[in-house]
């Protein structure tokens, strides 16, 4: 599945978090995903994509995340900075590279200067890279045009010791 979706990470530091942005990247149909910087290559070896999503998704250490990219892809930053659009204001680009900020850091100004648009998350404080990182992602779904079968993905999605199936009045919501 190609959604002309690309992560970019900015020298991360954690590897848990590098392998929860995978697991979100095979959960949202992301093409790939690059980090900048020594710091994640260092910690690699501790394998922390639990769902062994390198096997679909390349994850690529570049030099620069913005070099070489197609002119009809937006860069999209994700960074808590002034003049930013609030993630729910945010209208998706069909074809984007997300760049999100290191763990200890921010996104470097002149990657900022590049962006097609700079987004925040409206949280109170800062939430961790891969947690960003999901919500960016499903903001993207859900204001997506995607039909989607619900049922074949819940199917598909759940593991064997789910087999849950809800019954009678409760489906509604609220």
């Amino acid at each position: 599945m190609k959604n002309d979706v690309t992560i970019g990470l900015c020298n991360p530091k954690s590897p848990s978090n590098v392998g929860a942005v995978m697991r979100a990247a095979g959960c949202y149909g992301v093409d790939a995903v690059s980090y900048t910087g020594e710091r994640f290559a260092r910690a690699a070896k501790f394998k922390t994509d639990t769902k062994n999503r390198q096997r679909e998704i390349p994850l690529l250490g570049v030099e620069s995340l913005t070099e070489d990219l197609p002119v009809d892809v937006s860069i999209v930053c994700v960074e808590l900075a002034e003049g930013a659009i609030a993630l729910p204001e945010f209208k998706h680009p069909t074809k984007s590279l997300y760049i999100f900020g290191p763990e200890d850091g921010s996104i470097a100004q002149d990657i900022i200067d590049q962006a097609s648009a700079v987004v925040y998350v409206p949280t109170i404080g800062c939430m961790n890279l891969a947690a960003t990182v999901n919500v960016v992602l499903y903001d993207r779904l859900a204001k997506s045009n995607t039909p989607v079968d619900h049922q074949a993905i819940i199917q598909k999605s759940r593991d064997v010791n789910n087999r849950l199936v809800v019954k009678g009045a409760v489906k509604g919501g609220f």
